[in-house]
């Protein structure tokens, strides 16, 4: 899935943070690691987060979990570690795009980590991909993912990642976007480099990849890709969700237009990003993009419903619909951020919506968060909620440019059967707990920016 990149400088000044290194050891494991983010393999997931350190370039910081969420114990990687692929050079962007999965399957979560300010040979931002190995203490190590796109400036290599068994035979398979086409790298992919066949998909010749996401959505138990990618022609610009449906041969399937502008202007990246999960609990996966650029950036979310053929029915949600607090207003983009998770434990998952240029009393851009509900009839309006700075009892002062919501996530880490929502604006994170009756601010309290920002799955 892909990483927002789109932070403000402001917003990023105030995010960034560096911490030292430190190792631990925990006891070795014979299986398959049972979190793909259990990187030290202890049984605990852990949160790896990009921090500048005192890096040039870039790196990843792993914070290792524990019984209790995230403990004391971190350990900072770059290009100057030992062991990894390349050097620590000025706006690489190391570790920036990252997602994690135990390629190897030998009991500790691996990173795959994009460099996509990389230059190599002369050329500017070419970018590279990493995979970095999980061990007893953490990471160490890496292994380079070939390049396989032309060799150019400014293909930025990695600009987003995803995992899964796409083929189905039981190795990881890792699939990025290289020079605005998606290549699928097959297992096995081991310390001595990436042994399998590589696919590049290629929708058409106006069809430019910008984000991925991977999961189930046809029951066969293979991984299918929704690749999202910007169409440009010479009379519009649009954003298209691509289906890919795993299998022995990766099929092209059905597209759907999530939004156009006409004209050959505007912005690029326009389809955002979104979450495969079953919000209608039919067994299928169901796909929901965010398109933060919809209608003047008043924003909507498309969502996708799975079946047995693949994607079937779409339905779209703005703050026009029923339900949905609050009205589409220009540059409020509704959907910038997207999660889903089961906030009141009924079994269906939810959706959460950041809604990042809301304006609230007079305050522009202070953001806030929608959380709709999965039900049998699928995601809508009904009992959704609205969450801001001045809701009765979220933490801290309503500001103008806050952007609440710029990144928003819901899982459970109290494992109490229910998501909680983590919500991150300018100020810092907040939880705000998952209940039997929907995300409740009982409790709602400043969080770890790493909860929100980990590797998480």
């Amino acid at each position: 899935m892909k990483r927002q990149l789109r932070t403000t400088t402001a917003l990023a000044a105030v995010l960034a943070a560096g911490v030292a290194p430190l190792t631990l050891t925990a006891p070795a494991s014979a299986a398959a690691a049972k979190y793909a983010d259990d990187f030290n393999g202890d049984g605990y997931r852990d949160y790896a987060v990009y921090s500048g350190g005192d890096s040039k370039g870039g790196g990843v910081e792993v914070t290792f979990g524990t019984a209790n969420g995230p403990g004391t114990r971190t350990q900072f990687v770059d290009q100057a570690s030992s062991g990894v692929p390349g050097a620590d050079e000025a706006d690489d962007q190391f570790g920036e795009v990252r997602t994690a999965a135990d390629f190897d399957k030998d009991g500790y979560g691996d990173l795959a980590v994009a460099a996509t300010g990389e230059d190599v040979d002369g050329r500017k931002d070419q970018g590279a991909v990493t995979i970095l190995w999980g061990g007893p203490n953490g990471l160490s190590g890496g292994t380079t993912v070939p390049d396989k796109a032309p060799r150019d400036s400014y293909n930025r290599m990695g600009s987003d990642l995803a995992t899964g068994d796409f083929n189905g035979d039981g190795k990881t398979d890792l699939a990025l976007v290289n020079d605005s086409k998606t290549y699928v790298y097959r297992g096995s992919i081991n310390r001595s480099g990436v042994h399998g066949s590589v696919t590049t998909l290629d929708k058409t010749t106006s069809f430019y990849s910008t984000a991925l996401i991977a999961g189930k959505v046809n029951g066969d138990g293979k991984t299918d890709l929704v690749v999202i990618g910007d169409v440009v022609t010479d009379s519009y610009i649009a954003s298209d969700a691509w289906f890919v449906k795993g299998g022995s041969t990766l099929t092209s399937g059905k597209t759907l237009r999530l939004e156009s502008l006409s004209g050959n202007g505007g912005s690029t990246d326009r389809g955002g990003d979104g979450v495969i999960a079953d919000f209608d609990k039919d067994g299928y996966g169901d796909i929901a993009v965010g398109t933060s650029v919809y209608s003047k950036a008043k924003g909507r979310v498309s969502v996708w419903y799975g079946s047995s053929s693949g994607p079937s029915t779409s339905t779209r949600i703005t703050q026009a619909t029923s339900g949905v607090a609050g009205s589409p207003e220009t540059y409020d983009e509704f959907g910038w951020s997207v999660s889903a998770g089961d906030a009141n434990g009924d079994g269906y998952k939810d959706l959460a919506v950041g809604v990042i240029g809301e304006a609230i009393n007079g305050k522009e851009y202070a953001g806030g968060v929608h959380v709709l509900y999965g039900r049998a009839s699928g995601l809508s309006g009904t009992r959704s909620q609205w969450f801001a700075r001045n809701s009765a009892g979220v933490p801290g002062a309503l500001e103008e440019g806050e952007h609440f919501g710029y990144a928003v996530r819901l899982r459970d880490t109290n494992a109490d059967g229910r998501a909680d929502l983590y919500v991150r604006g300018s100020v810092n994170t907040l939880r705000l707990p998952g209940s039997p009756t929907g995300v409740t601010t009982t409790g709602a309290a400043s969080a770890e920016e790493k909860l929100i920002e980990g590797t998480l799955q």
